[in-house]
C-alpha cells in the first residue's frame, strides 16, 4: 500500500453552539490540515496521485470556501447578523468542530476522485481530529482550547 501526506495550513473563525466552554464565542484559529492519500497501485509516472493535485484540488477549495472565513452552524442564531454585515462565511451541516472540519475536508477530497485515506486537522498546536476513510474519528489533545 502507498500512502501519501500534504499538510495545508489556513486561517479561520468558528463558534460552537450547544456548548457551555469558552468556545460558545466567537474566535479565531490557525489550522493546519494533514491530508493522507493512499492506494496499492501507482500509476505510469510512478506516482499515488501528483502532490499538484491534491493542491489544485483541495488547497483552492480551502483557501475559496474556508480560509479567513466564519465557519458557522446553519442554525447559529448569529449567522443572519453576520450574513448582513457582510461577513464572510461558510455554513456548516454539523456544529464547526475539529472533528467536523476533518470530515468535511475528507468529503470534498472524496468527492473529487482523490484516494483518501484520512485528514488531520490541527485546531491549534496541541489538538487534532482525525476522520479516517474507516469513517474512525480520533482526537488528540483537547478541542477548541481557543
Amino acid at each position: 500500500m502507498y500512502f501519501l501526506t500534504q499538510e495545508l495550513e489556513f486561517c479561520y473563525g468558528h463558534r460552537l453552539i450547544h456548548y457551555s466552554g469558552k468556545c460558545r464565542f466567537l474566535h479565531g484559529h490557525n489550522g493546519r490540515v494533514e491530508i493522507v492519500l493512499g492506494g496499492p497501485h501507482l500509476d505510469e509516472r510512478g506516482m499515488l496521485t501528483d502532490f499538484g493535485e491534491i493542491k489544485r484540488v483541495l488547497r483552492t477549495w480551502i483557501d475559496t470556501e474556508l480560509d479567513h472565513k466564519m465557519l458557522l452552524h446553519r442554525d447559529d442564531p448569529l449567522l443572519p447578523l453576520l450574513r448582513d454585515a457582510g461577513q464572510q462565511l461558510f455554513v456548516m451541516e454539523a456544529n464547526p468542530t475539529a472533528e467536523n472540519i476533518a470530515r468535511l475536508i475528507f468529503d470534498r477530497g472524496q468527492a473529487e476522485g482523490l484516494p483518501m485515506v484520512e485528514v488531520r486537522f490541527w485546531e491549534t498546536t496541541r489538538s487534532s481530529a482525525t476522520y479516517s476513510a474507516g469513517g474512525t474519528i480520533h482526537q488528540s489533545g483537547t478541542a477548541c482550547e481557543g
